[in-house]
C-alpha cells in the first residue's frame, strides 16, 4: 500500500505498537489496577481499543463482527477477572487483523455509517475513520505512557535519548520550583 492510504495505515499500526508496548513486562496486577481517579488501567485501554477497532473499522464498513461478549456494557474499559491478560491482547491482535482487511480492501472514499453517532454525523468514509482511529489510538497510547510511567517510573521509548538521569532529576527539579512559586498564591 502507498499514498496517502498507506501513510496513514502505517500510522495507525505504528500508535497500536506504541500502545501494547506499554504493557510490556508488567504483571497481572500493574496491568489491571486503577491509575487514576476514574479507573484507567493499561489492560481496559487495551480492550477499549479492540471495541473501537471492531466498531468503526468492521462494523462501521458492513463488516461481520466475531462473537463479542458485551453482557457487561460498563466493563469496557476494564478487565473482569476471569479474562485472562494474554485473552484482551488476543483479542485487540484480531481486532487490529480484521481492521487491517477493511483498510486493504476499501479506498479512502467508501461509505461508512457509525450507529452510535447522531444521526446527522453517522456519515463517513474510510479516510475519515482512519484519521479517526489514528487519533483515537494515540491518545490512549499517550495515557498507557503515563500511566506506565506512574506504576514504574518506566517513560517512554525517546527517555534516555532526551536527558540522563541526572538531566531528568533536574528537569523535575526546575519543574517543581516553577511550580511552587505558585503554592502560595
Amino acid at each position: 500500500m502507498c499514498g496517502l492510504k498507506g501513510e496513514l495505515h502505517r500510522s495507525l499500526q505504528a500508535t497500536r505498537q506504541a500502545l501494547v508496548s506499554r504493557l510490556e513486562g508488567l504483571g497481572e496486577y500493574d496491568l489491571r489496577r486503577p491509575m487514576t481517579p476514574t479507573g484507567t488501567n493499561l489492560l481496559g485501554l487495551v480492550k477499549h481499543m479492540a471495541d473501537l477497532e471492531y466498531i468503526y473499522l468492521g462494523a462501521s464498513f458492513g463488516r461481520t463482527l466475531p462473537p463479542w461478549d458485551k453482557s457487561y456494557p460498563e466493563a469496557e474499559m476494564w478487565v473482569r477477572p476471569e479474562e485472562s491478560s494474554q485473552h484482551i491482547l488476543s483479542l485487540y491482535q484480531q481486532a487490529c487483523v480484521h481492521a487491517d482487511l477493511t483498510i486493504t480492501q476499501l479506498g479512502l472514499d467508501a461509505p461508512g455509517s457509525v450507529a452510535h453517532w447522531d444521526e446527522d454525523d453517522r456519515n463517513t468514509t474510510l479516510g475519515a475513520m482512519l484519521v479517526n482511529m489514528i487519533w483515537e489510538t494515540a491518545q490512549h497510547a499517550g495515557h498507557a505512557d503515563v500511566i506506565r510511567e506512574l506504576i514504574d517510573g518506566r517513560a517512554g521509548p525517546d527517555h534516555d535519548q532526551v536527558l540522563t538521569t541526572a538531566g531528568w532529576q533536574n528537569y523535575l527539579a526546575q519543574v517543581q520550583a516553577a511550580a511552587d512559586t505558585f503554592k502560595a498564591r
